[in-house]
């Protein structure tokens, strides 16, 4: 066959697709290679030298990440040499790496430590040869260069898939490091999407740590201690106990949380449906009266820092709405104070997100409308497993409840926030009444779904034809944003609705989601989502009867005075550091 070549692996005659690694050939045929700087989302790198086989013919070993197969080659995948090879590799890793496993953020979760297992490697085959190097903390992105094994994926991560470009491979030789042109993370272009994090296999790359001030905090008699957790987080969290990726630990998760001592458990999704009244309503104001469009989504965090350094000539087309966090955190320091009669400045506001760049949005400046900082501490899906395992808290095990009612009612809508596509298909299920002033029947829709880097599509409302577009990961909103600021410089408006994930699969592959995410498992996680969204009673942002009430009691309609005070906001061009 023209598209297949005939190998022979382990001595076993095996037909296999041409071009393809030998890495990926031996995985399909039920064959593992260890590997330390492959990962399945990214080409082969050819970095660490563990994945080394044998080829027939060939005096030296090869890695079998970036060689391809080729007709009738002969391949050996263990032997007593490559055994050899690979623990000598692994072991010059080793004796330039810091031997302080319990004390790490990534113990029992280290690709390195798992391959010391794998190897039996149970003293040292070399002596010490590091060189210390001083952590960089200065941002929300810790960069601890002592423990880099320069596999080079956090630099495939920043500069390939997401564009951009805050760190970099320094010096040559044995001086080699990542590092910015600064030396520090807060003198880059660093958006904190925290991708790669996501990807590195030891702890050279991290998230700044919260959960000691929450635990802290958790202790005070006199705070009111108060939680929301963004919709991707119940359906990552199964992994971490053993469940299938996708799983909705949604009432476990309250009940676990009313279990660590939270005064009040609300929702993120709550808020969720609260953007989509106001940003919803700010699509229909600027098409009436022709303000600029498209109309670009606000509530990815990373995307609105990667806007503001390289695509400050469409801040004017960025909705002014606060995200979902942002929202809820201000309502909590206003609307939950004045109904439950507490003073704001003894209300400490929480949220678990699945986002590394929340902490970043968190401490902007701006966000303080409540008259107080609006959300005070932000957790990682990460953290708050670590905070459950503490706890001794089995989160299966624990009988399902719900979110306190008050600000924990939501819809289908503000579910599927948490995939790539799910804020436009939630908005457009409101805009459609908005625009047409009828219900829209279909409430799936399958043009914002899928993984597709980019997505066009058109929806018909009443008289109006809304062009929408979806794009996900920053290297793909580059493309679709140099498209919109041609298009304006021309004077045309190729679409009227944008959303923007900054993380690849959105907010269900955040930075701060469980380690070994890759797209295939984001993509269960979405469809534990929209298999949500499916099963609910209401699936309309709309229909939510306690966003009907606050807009009654205290917002009086979307888009009012309050409304802008509270939940909405501006954004700003910033400087690329050098």
């Amino acid at each position: 066959m023209g598209d297949s070549v005939t190998i022979r692996i382990n001595g076993i005659t095996k037909e296999v697709q041409k071009g393809v690694s030998i890495l990926s050939a031996a995985r399909e045929n039920g064959i593992k290679i260890p590997t330390l700087c492959f990962h399945e989302d990214m080409h082969g790198l050819g970095n660490c030298g563990i994945c080394v086989v044998e080829i027939k013919g060939k005096r030296d070993l090869v890695r079998a990440c970036i060689t391809p197969v080729e007709q009738n080659m002969e391949i050996i995948t263990h032997s007593n040499r490559i055994n050899q090879a690979r623990r000598s590799i692994l072991s010059l890793i080793l004796a330039n790496h810091p031997n302080d496993c319990l004390h790490c953020v990534k113990n029992g979760k280290c690709d390195l430590q798992d391959l010391a297992h794998y190897f039996n490697i149970k003293e040292a085959m070399y002596e010490s040869i590091q060189v210390p190097r001083p952590v960089d903390n200065s941002f929300y992105v810790i960069r601890d260069t002592n423990k880099c094994i320069l596999c080079r994926r956090c630099l495939v991560a920043c500069q390939e898939i997401q564009t951009v470009y805050a760190i970099e491979s320094i010096d040559r030789g044995f001086e080699t490091h990542i590092s910015t042109g600064s030396g520090k993370m807060n003198r880059s272009v660093c958006t904190v999407c925290g991708q790669c994090i996501s990807v590195c296999p030891v702890a050279a790359l991290y998230e700044k740590q919260d959960s000691n001030s929450v635990w802290e905090i958790l202790k005070s008699k006199d705070r009111v201690v108060i939680v929301q957790e963004a919709p991707a987080v119940r359906v990552s969290l199964a992994e971490e106990f053993n469940l299938p990726a996708g799983t909705n630990l949604a009432r476990k998760m309250y009940s676990a949380l009313k279990m660590l001592g939270f005064d009040h458990v609300f929702d993120t999704n709550f808020s969720a449906d609260l953007t989509i009244m106001e940003e919803g309503s700010e699509l229909i104001q600027r098409v009436k009266k022709k303000e600029p469009l498209p109309l670009i989504t606000s509530c990815s965090p990373g995307w609105i820092n990667f806007m503001e350094i390289y695509f400050p000539d469409l801040l004017e087309n960025v909705s002014s709405c606060k995200s979902p966090q942002q929202m809820f955190g201000s309502l909590a320091k206003t609307y939950f104070a004045r109904e439950y009669k507490i003073d704001p400045a003894r209300i400490v506001t929480v949220s678990i997100m699945p986002c590394t760049a929340k902490k970043f949005e968190a401490d902007r400046p701006e966000m303080n409308s409540s008259g107080f900082k609006d959300v005070d501490y932000v957790l990682t899906t990460r953290e708050f497993v670590s905070m459950l395992k503490e706890a001794g808290i089995d989160l299966p095990a624990l009988p399902d409840t719900s979110a306190d009612e008050f600000m924990g009612a939501y819809t289908g809508a503000a579910t599927i926030f948490g995939a790539t596509g799910g804020v436009a298909e939630a908005a457009l299920r409101t805009a459609y009444l908005l625009i047409s002033g009828k219900e829209l029947e279909q409430c799936d829709i399958q043009e914002c779904r899928g993984m597709e880097g980019i997505k066009a599509f058109e929806v018909k409302a009443g008289d109006l034809t809304v062009r929408c577009a979806v794009a996900h990961g920053l290297g793909n909103a580059r493309k679709l944003l140099d498209e919109v600021s041609e298009a304006k410089k021309k004077g045309e408006v190729p679409y009227h609705f944008i959303e923007i994930m900054s993380c690849p699969g959105g907010c269900v592959g955040g930075g701060g989601q469980p380690f070994g995410s890759t797209l295939k498992r984001r993509l269960e996680r979405a469809k534990g989502l929209y298999a949500e969204d499916k099963g609910m009673p209401l699936r309309k942002s709309h229909e939510n009867p306690m966003i009907r009430k606050i807009y009654d009691n205290f917002l009086k309609e979307p888009l009012s005075e309050k409304s802008h005070h509270l939940l909405h906001t501006h954004y700003h061009s910033r400087d690329k550091f050098a």
